[in-house]
């Protein structure tokens, strides 16, 4: 990733670098350029397409370097244009392009949005930011694409315009919009209204901000925000825009809270409520029978493992396979299996509740906000009594699809303990120097463990919801070191396979497979029981969020194992080192199952996906493995369109 100004590149040295790089007739000077103010942020944006809802081109606009707008995929050309509500003196435009980025594209203003003149073209852009100094003249600006940089589409974080009114014309914002409300609610929309505002030239319309990004214009003094989910929080605020582009301040914030669904459950199993990315393979079949099959190994799920053990009201998952009887992996996975699975299970909640009180009764001993990571046949915390990074990833996760289930009013504030949990996660399982997970609440600077990471933790889509849940943006960075991470690995360990080790050294420096044994097993450096997880947990963030570093993470796995077994899921081995040389033989559903979520990310792999849902439904339940079972049922809800990020 680069940054870099396009003051820098004189018109002469670009002709001769690169015969499409064109500088602009006239070159503003950086002094300039920097002095103008931003004048596209929060103005209407519109687009050639968009990837999939959420990626809408006003999310370029918005001011949030966490949102983005998303072409769809494997289409040149494609464009965004931003209305900057009257022509404008441009001085400066900075691009920040996600990883999809635009290897030759040409930015172009008009006075009317039909006629475009060229201000800056390339051929030869690589990503990052582009901060572009140049000079034109319209009120609108527009970015046109005309060759993709990877086989994706063209994708921005921002898209920021800088300048002034043409003719030096009115700069003056209508007021704040006053006396912001709420006028109603139901599971799925919000009311609002305010005051009207005033301005030296005349108010044309509002902006309705849910949550600080862009999500409505509207004429008038009231609007409905729609398509919302059931016992969710949301926040608003709203700015005026007049007749020259100009807009307010934003009003004082409103929060409101959607009603519950009919059930009395947010997103019940099989509603199917909040949709994959586009283009997402499910299995063949009518989607009821394939959601009955997930209810139908659920309850086999439970009968195995599912007990209520020393009383106290604790329910636990058992863990047969594991060193000890209850470890934190275990409740997690039950935490997050149970609260998905609500809708399905009349009981979900008053087990879900009895998971929170072992919880909250079994604290870690260095961090009281964190759970303890492995309990005795008398559910005592033993060996310790320390936190475990896998364990409290899900549990915190778990809590915020509780969250959005029932709402936090009952016996437990769900998300009060999600933020506490996920604060805790931040303090004593992110290694502060790295952004990367460390292991557990118990490695600290100076031991042998500190630089040390198991790529089974790496859990994208839940660094997604932790933002989400606690507005704190440290977790974007987070989540962007750990893709970044996973690319490199794949790149430079495993350039013919995608495979992932089960821990990574030196993170301080230079990240690589473990050299042997650093923890559990000699095979650390390879693709064996903890890196088995991987394509699910990466094919998780993938199908939900189409983000293009997940996705092509996943899609390498997919590739590889597809031609691997040459369409055989019977083939898929226990353990491979990172060239694809098997390890061991033999078939286990922690190694097979978790293929099918990668599967899904490959338009081409229906037959592929078909295959490998086929043997999760001919291959019995293994009552004596915790680890393997959930693995599989988790990645179940997930191709059958069940999972979601709250």
């Amino acid at each position: 990733m680069t940054s870099r100004t396009a003051a820098t590149l004189a018109v002469a040295l670009a002709a001769l670098l690169a015969p499409l790089l064109t500088a602009p007739p006239a070159v503003a000077t950086a002094r300039t350029a920097l002095a103008d103010p931003l004048v596209s942020q929060g103005k209407p944006a519109t687009s050639s397409s968009v990837e999939a809802a959420g990626f809408e081109p006003g999310k370029a606009v918005d001011g949030s370097a966490s949102t983005r707008w998303a072409s769809v995929e494997g289409h040149d050309p494609e464009w965004i244009r931003v209305d900057l509500g009257a022509a404008h003196a441009i001085s400066r435009v900075r691009l920040n392009w996600e990883a999809a980025y635009a290897k030759s594209y040409r930015v172009q203003t008009s006075p009317d949005g039909s006629t475009w003149s060229d201000v800056y073209t390339t051929g030869t852009a690589d990503g990052g930011v582009d901060d572009l100094t140049l000079t034109g003249n319209g009120r609108y600006v527009r970015v046109y694409g005309t060759q993709r940089g990877t086989p994706y589409g063209y994708s921005l974080w921002e898209f920021e315009v800088y300048g002034a009114p043409a003719g030096g014309g009115d700069t003056t914002p209508p007021s704040v919009p006053g006396n912001l409300a709420v006028t109603g609610t139901t599971s799925g929309s919000v009311g609002l209204s305010w005051s009207p505002s005033t301005d030296d030239v005349g108010v044309t319309g509002y902006v309705v901000y849910r949550g600080g990004t862009q999500v409505a214009t509207a004429s008038g003094t009231t609007h409905t925000d729609t398509g919302l989910q059931p016992s969710t929080s949301y926040t608003y605020t709203v700015k005026a825009r007049d007749a020259a582009g100009n807009l307010s301040g934003a009003s004082a914030a409103v929060t409101a809270t959607t009603q519950p669904s009919a059930g009395g459950v947010g997103v019940p199993f099989g509603s199917h409520a909040i949709p994959y990315a586009a283009g997402m393979l499910r299995p063949s079949g009518g989607q009821s029978t394939l959601d009955a099959k997930v209810v139908d190994y659920y309850q086999r799920w439970k009968s195995a493992f599912l007990r209520q053990n020393c009383g106290n009201g604790w329910y636990q998952v058992i863990s047969p396979d594991a060193d000890h009887p209850y470890v934190a992996e275990a409740q997690g996975y039950g935490m997050v299996i149970v609260a998905t699975m609500a809708g399905a299970d009349p009981d979900a909640k008053k087990i879900f509740d009895g998971m929170v009180k072992w919880m909250l009764d079994h604290p870690s001993s260095i961090n009281p906000d964190l759970l303890a990571a492995e309990q005795d046949t008398s559910c005592r915390s033993v060996n310790g009594g320390d936190g475990a990074t896998d364990g409290d990833m899900d549990v915190a996760y778990g809590l915020l699809l509780a969250d959005r289930q029932w709402g936090s009013s009952g016996t437990y504030n769900y998300k009060q303990l999600a933020v506490r949990h996920i604060n805790a996660i931040k303090k004593d399982e992110v290694n502060p120097s790295t952004n990367l997970l460390k292991l557990g609440d118990w490695t600290s600077s100076g031991d042998q463990y500190y630089y040390l990471s198991r790529s089974s933790d790496w859990m994208v889509d839940h660094f997604r919801a932790f933002r989400k849940a606690t507005g704190d943006a440290a977790w974007d960075t987070i989540r962007s070191k750990h893709q970044n991470l996973i690319s490199t690995l794949q790149a430079n360990h495993a350039p013919a396979t995608g495979l992932l080790p089960d821990f990574v050294v030196n993170t301080n420096t230079t990240p690589k497979p473990a050299p042997g044994q650093v923890l559990e097993d000699p095979n650390d450096g390879r693709y064996w029981w903890n890196a088995c997880r991987t394509p699910w947990r990466i094919g998780d963030d993938a199908v939900t969020s189409g983000d293009s570093a997940s996705l092509a993470a996943a899609r390498k796995l997919n590739s590889w194992i597809r031609s691997k077994t040459g369409g055989d899921p019977n083939k898929i081995a226990i353990g491979y080192q990172l060239d694809g040389t098997q390890i061991s033989s033999g078939s286990e559903a922690a190694f097979f199952a978790p293929f099918a979520v990668a599967a899904m990310t490959d338009s081409g792999s229906q037959a592929w996906l078909d295959a490998l849902w086929n043997k999760m439904l001919a291959t019995p339940i293994d009552t004596s493995s915790y680890y393997s079972a959930s693995i599989q049922l988790q990645v179940m809800i997930t191709v059958t369109g069940n999972h979601w990020v709250p």
